[in-house]
């Protein structure tokens, strides 16, 4: 199997910064030596998940991930390490040769999960389709002229894949014809299963807009009626499916991502065409949620990649409403920082770029920005009469309640100042009634100060694992011997000696065979030389100890008496430090002979540590084996 070559991958990671990469999906900020933000792989509300720029590597305290850039994003994408490569070379502008292109592609559309895979590959050739008969087909003329009408570009078009799906029902037929699997079908949600078992497909006549996942691949489908129907809803969503959580997607993230990083904040909208309008105005740092409301698997995912978000929803009274309601459930579930953009005349942000053009569009998303507090202040007054008195009187009262709860008199002045002058009332006698008030509402999430602060210092979450002494020792001595050559030499000459715990003992054992074809230690190297997930993040963890730059003779001789004294007896067996001389041995050869490197396929991790067990526990079956791979 073709696979790219050593000197490849190393020059794709030696020439990309982890800390710029993982910045991408996830908002990072200095604390000591390392960085530190909320783990992209699972939520939490204390950042644990840790970036050495030092090292080029990634650990997370709490759910214990760990590795280098490319296994970053063979977890988070579910991507091959060939996958992985390619993306991170697109990344860092490294040029790869058509040579190494052919061989990367060979094993790049096959991921570590087959079913996901198979997926995945369903929606693109789905949303491939539906583009095709949207753009070049006569079927697909009304929708694209629809989607014309309405301002889109082709560019845009283009950019979002929107395609359309006609009513002579294609996409069965299409993968019928490339005799995809009848159970892949069934349970990719494209298709309407009936009592006999026969598959339909599920979107006719519509408008297709692709959903997709934060590395970029389709996922579900959204469609849109191109004729009213009044048997049929106006937006169709794919059911939810082992690729698709609404709860869990954003539309427009993984496009939107880099903008977000890069301007500070992101803009929440209501409905696909509005961040489509925003995109072609050029603001493109806009989503959707897929439902009426953020989620907070959503509000989490923004979270981790900026600290402010804007609500841009429709300006007329249910928009509003439902503005009112996002701040409510963004403010109870995350500690954003919110702001409204209240769209003029009533108008959605698509009908406003179609009635007064994109350059108008732009201005009113990037200058009418409006704090909580006025919005509140602003989305009250429409609730209460205020031309009668016992209207106004209400309204205020409701106004003064949500001052209540803010925290810097100098905003508290600013509004009570806007509040006097609105209803020509004296502000001593508001400043008095708001003493009196009691806040019965949660208070608004404050705007940062508009000065250059220090940034904040940041609280990590680590599990603490309680180790044993033989175990400490065995970690701080293998971190030793990793770093400082002159420890490496130090131990490995003393005869006999073996690590107590299995684990420790295969990474040194690895670590043998790494040195033999590698002049200085590269965690981040090391991680793709073991392979094996456990060993990695093992080898990770040791790399987040807390200890000096250097060790002391008394240190290393301390550890080694541990590990050689105090360790059970039944681990110095006269037939396990046979089995590990001749695992030894074996891996010692293998790395000269370089057919470690070049035989061992990434998308089979388990094969190679799995036959270091075998040497290390004696089994004479999985010796034999190892010898006819390492001769042959």
């Amino acid at each position: 199997m073709a696979r790219i070559p050593e000197e490849v991958v190393e020059e794709v990671r030696n020439a990309t910064n982890i800390v710029d990469f993982v910045g991408q999906y996830v908002q990072l900020q200095k604390s000591g030596k390392n960085l530190f933000g909320l783990c992209p792989f699972h939520e939490e509300r204390t950042p644990s998940f840790s970036v050495s720029e030092s090292k080029q590597i990634f650990h997370c305290f709490s759910c214990g991930r760990g590795g280098n850039v490319f296994k970053f994003l063979m977890e988070l994408e579910n991507l091959s390490f060939q996958e992985a490569v390619l993306k991170v070379a697109a990344f860092s502008h490294v040029p790869l040769s058509d040579s190494v292109l052919s061989a990367a592609n060979e094993t790049a559309n096959r991921p570590v999960d087959a079913k996901t895979s198979a997926l995945i590959e369903l929606h693109e050739a789905a949303g491939k389709l539906f583009h095709h008969v949207l753009v070049n087909t006569e079927l697909g003329q009304p929708a694209l002229a629809y989607l014309h009408e309405r301002g889109l570009t082709d560019a845009t078009i283009d950019a979002f894949n929107l395609g359309f799906a006609p009513q002579n029902r294609l996409l069965k037929r299409f993968f019928d014809e490339r005799q995809v699997d009848y159970q892949t079908l069934r349970h990719s949600g494209l298709f309407i299963e009936n009592q006999e078992g026969e598959l339909r497909d599920r979107f006719v006549d519509r408008i297709m807009y692709p959903i997709r996942n934060e590395g970029g691949q389709t996922v579900a489908f959204s469609g849109r009626l191109l004729a009213k129907a009044d048997d049929q809803p106006k937006y169709l969503n794919s059911p939810e499916t082992d690729l698709f959580n609404k709860r869990k997607v954003l539309f427009n993230f993984d496009q939107a991502r880099g903008a977000i990083r890069k301007v500070g904040d992101v803009i929440l909208f209501e409905g696909f065409m509005d961040v489509m309008s925003a995109t072609q105005a050029g603001v493109t740092n806009g989503v959707a949620s897929m439902g009426t409301s953020l989620t907070e698997e959503q509000i989490y995912a923004l979270s981790r990649v900026t600290q402010q978000l804007y609500v841009c929803y429709d300006g007329d009274v249910p928009g509003q409403k439902a503005t009112d309601r996002a701040l409510t459930n963004i403010r109870e579930q995350s500690s954003l920082k919110l702001g409204v953009i209240t769209m003029p005349e009533g108008l959605d942000p698509d009908e406003y770029r179609q009635k007064y053009g994109e350059e108008k569009l732009k201005a009113a998303l990037l200058t009418a920005r409006e704090t909580p507090v006025a919005f509140s202040m602003r989305y009250l007054r429409s609730q209460y009469d205020v031309n009668t008195d016992a209207g106004r009187l209400d309204y205020i009262e409701a106004v003064l309640a949500i001052l209540a709860t803010m925290t810097s008199p100098v905003e508290q002045d600013v509004y009570l100042t806007q509040l006097a002058n609105d209803y020509q009332l004296d502000k001593t006698s508001l400043k008095q009634q708001l003493a009196m008030v009691k806040p019965t509402v949660a208070p608004p999430k404050q705007q940062p100060a508009r000065r250059q602060v220090e940034p904040p210092v940041v609280t990590q979450h680590r599990q603490i694992v309680p180790i044993d002494r033989v175990l400490r020792a065995e970690r701080h001595l293998l971190y030793r011997m990793l770093h400082e050559h002159s420890v490496w030499l130090w131990v490995t000459g003393q005869p006999g000696f073996s690590f107590v715990h299995e684990d420790y003992q295969l990474i040194f054992m690895l670590a043998q065979g790494y040195f033999q074809t590698h002049q200085a230690y590269s965690p981040a190297q090391f991680v793709d030389f073991i392979q094996d997930d456990h060993l990695q993040n093992l080898v990770i963890e040791l790399e987040n100890m807390q200890v000096s730059d250097a060790s002391s003779e008394d240190e290393i001789s301390d550890y080694f008496h541990v590990i050689s004294d105090d360790a059970p007896l039944e681990s110095r067996l006269k037939d396990r430090k046979q089995a590990l001389a001749e695992a030894t041995r074996l891996v010692i050869l293998i790395a000269k002979s370089n057919w470690w490197l070049k035989s061992l396929s990434y998308n089979n991790k388990s094969n190679q540590t799995d036959k270091l067990r075998g040497l290390y526990n004696g089994r004479k079956e999985d010796n034999e084996d190892f010898r006819r791979e390492s001769i042959r």
